[in-house]
C-alpha cells in the first residue's frame, strides 16, 4: 500500500444541503483514511462540521487526483470533489462532528491510527452542518 495526500480549498457552499468536499474510490480499490484536517480559512464564522459516509456518493464529480508522497509508488486511484451535478447526500450518522470558532485560521486535525475504511466504489464526506464558509481541507489516505 501507498500513502497519498491531497489538500483543497472548499468554495463557500449553502449550509446543510450540499458536501464540503467528498473523498471518492475507484473501482480499482478501497483505502484508509489516516488523517483529515480542516481549518477555517475565509471568514470570522462560526460553523459545524460532520464527517461521515453519505447515503448517495456524488453524481458527476469534479474529480482531482490524491498525490502520491513517494512519486516512485503507482499514480493513486482516490479522488477529491468540490463539485458535482448532484452533490452526495448527507450522512445518517457521523464518525467525527466539530463546532468552529468564529475566527480565521482555527482547525481540527482528526485521526484514524488503523484507517477509516472507504469501500470500493464509495466515499466519505465532510458535511458542513451550519453556516456557511470556506476552508482549507486536507486528507491522508493508505491505498
Amino acid at each position: 500500500m501507498a500513502i497519498s495526500s491531497l489538500a483543497q480549498r472548499t468554495t463557500t457552499f449553502t449550509a446543510t444541503t450540499t458536501a464540503t468536499v467528498e473523498w471518492r474510490t475507484a473501482a480499482a480499490g478501497r483505502c484508509k483514511v489516516l488523517e483529515v484536517s480542516y481549518i477555517n480559512s475565509s471568514a470570522a464564522t462560526a460553523t459545524s462540521i460532520g464527517l461521515g459516509r453519505p447515503q448517495a456518493i456524488g453524481i458527476t464529480p469534479v474529480n482531482v487526483l490524491f498525490q502520491r508522497d513517494d512519486p516512485a509508488d503507482p499514480a493513486s486511484v482516490t479522488n477529491g470533489s468540490l463539485s458535482w451535478a448532484t452533490s452526495p447526500t448527507v450522512p445518517l450518522i457521523y464518525h467525527r462532528r466539530w463546532g468552529c470558532a468564529a475566527t480565521i485560521g482555527v482547525g481540527v486535525v482528526w485521526t484514524f491510527p488503523r484507517g477509516l475504511v472507504i469501500p470500493i466504489s464509495s466515499s466519505l464526506v465532510i458535511w458542513n452542518i451550519a453556516t456557511t464558509t470556506a476552508s482549507d481541507v486536507n486528507c491522508i489516505v493508505d491505498e
